[in-house]
Formats: structure tokens, sequence, C-alpha cells
């Protein structure tokens, strides 16, 4: 009596459930069962591939603030942030911090300041391209004319840039050090990056052609047959004159009111 006991308590309580599905998918026609299976599996791959696609995707949350060295990067990540004025010197590492956006919505960034030096600028780029919103590409206006080779090659550098060009953040080029009195326009700095551009264009694919055709991860700059304009490129792409030190120097407010009207629309 007891062992019968002991047969029942261990029988598995769905196992009659499972006898009967069993009886029914004995009777059903094949092609039917393998329709259902065929459709479970879509289901799964599908959401299997749903969840890599998701998890994948970085998150484009902050704004990158890119140039040479002594643009006025670091000064004007400190007046967008504070509005204060403070002394700098060449940074070696990047800084970050939340910037509130002057907008209704209340938009938040991660406001970063890459280092500007040439043999710093690479690895910094690769370290934050994939998560940048926006560039803020900062050029020193009052000596533009001596650099612009050198801006042009690092834009170009950052244009071509796979990952740059596959997440198309905007691009806002900040004519920066308006107050002082040889700064060249946004308009004649503009110009002047298109045609340098053009060139490096030009000369860059020359070069490539020699070297087994291949670009590696580079991307074409624009449209191929025209000469470069920045309304080629598949992001937003805005000119704005501004100085972070302001024309009234330590003591006085900065004139960056256009740059934030740009971050604003972010």
């Amino acid at each position: 009596m007891e062992d019968d006991i002991d047969v029942k308590a261990g029988e598995n309580p769905f196992q009659p459930y499972l006898d009967a599905l069993r009886n029914e998918l004995e009777h059903q026609d094949p092609v039917f069962i393998i329709g259902i299976i065929f459709s479970l599996a879509v289901v799964v791959i599908t959401f299997v591939l749903l969840k890599y696609f998701l998890s994948s995707k970085t998150v484009q949350s902050a704004v990158l603030l890119v140039g040479l060295c002594d643009s006025g990067k670091t000064l004007l990540f400190s007046r967008l942030l504070s509005g204060k004025f403070r002394k700098t010197q060449t940074s070696i590492t990047d800084n970050s911090a939340p910037y509130k956006a002057k907008n209704e919505k209340g938009s938040s960034w991660t406001l970063i300041d890459l280092p500007g030096h040439d043999g710093l600028r690479p690895q910094y780029v690769e370290k934050f391209k994939s998560a940048a919103r926006a560039i803020v590409f900062v050029v020193d206006s009052a000596i533009f004319q001596k650099e612009v080779r050198d801006v042009a090659e690092f834009l170009y550098f950052l244009l071509t840039d796979s990952a740059v060009s596959r997440n198309v953040p905007s691009l806002i080029v900040a004519c920066n050090k308006q107050d002082i009195t040889m700064a060249k326009s946004a308009k004649l700095i503009q110009q002047q990056l298109e045609k340098e551009m053009n060139t490096l264009r030009v000369t860059r694919s020359a070069a490539l052609g020699t070297q087994d055709g291949s670009a590696g991860s580079s991307v074409h700059l624009g449209k191929k047959g025209k000469d470069f304009e920045f309304s080629q490129l598949p992001m937003m792409v805005e000119f704005l004159e501004c100085s972070a030190r302001g024309s009234k120097g330590e003591n006085g407010q900065a004139d960056i009111g256009s740059l934030e009207k740009s971050l604003a629309k972010l």
C-alpha cells in the first residue's frame, strides 16, 4: 500500500497534459506542425536580433568641443557651463560636464572638451566620436589665415571618418575670438575651408589611388565630380561667430549667444 502511495507521489503532475498534447500532435498534419515550428523560430530569431541591435546602438548624448591648440575651446567650455571667465592652459586630457541647453525642453547633453594637440587629437576623437550628437569645431578667427591648412586637415579627418559619417552629428563651426580686430568673418572662413578641403580631397584621393585604391575606414567627402561645399554633407552644418573672451575681456560677458541658440536646437 505504501509502495502505491510513493509511486503516485512521484508522478509528474503535468504528465496527463503532456500525453494529451502528444496525442493531439500525432493526429495533426505534419505540414501544420512544421509551420508552427517555423513560426516559433522566426519569432525567436527576430527577438534575438532586435535585442542585439538595441543593445549595440550607442546613445548620441554628447557635444564635442574640438579644434586646434589655443583656439579657445576650454574657455568656451567654461563660459557655456558657468558663464564665467577663467584662465586656461593647453589641455592634455578631456574635460566633461553636464550642459543644460537654453530651450523650453530643458535638453541636457554631456559637454566634452577634447585636447587640441595634434598628437592627442586622434585618440580622443576615437574615444568619443560615436557618442557625438553634435561637434563644435572651434576656429581661432584671428590667426585663421596662418592655420587654414591645419584646420582643414583636422576637419577633413573628422568628416571622412566612417563612424562620424554614419552617425551624422550636427557640425557647428564656431569662429571664435571675434573680439580681435583682425578676426576673419564666418563667411570668409567657410569659403576658404571649402577651397582648402577640395584641394585636400583631390590629393588624398590621388594618394589612395597609388595604394591599392583602398580607402580603409574613410568615406568620400562631398559629391563626386563637384567642388566641395559644406552643403553637400549629410549632416546639418552651421558656421557662426562668437567670442569666448568677450569684447570687455575678463570682467565682461562672453559673446556666445549664437552658439547657445544652435545648441538649443539639437
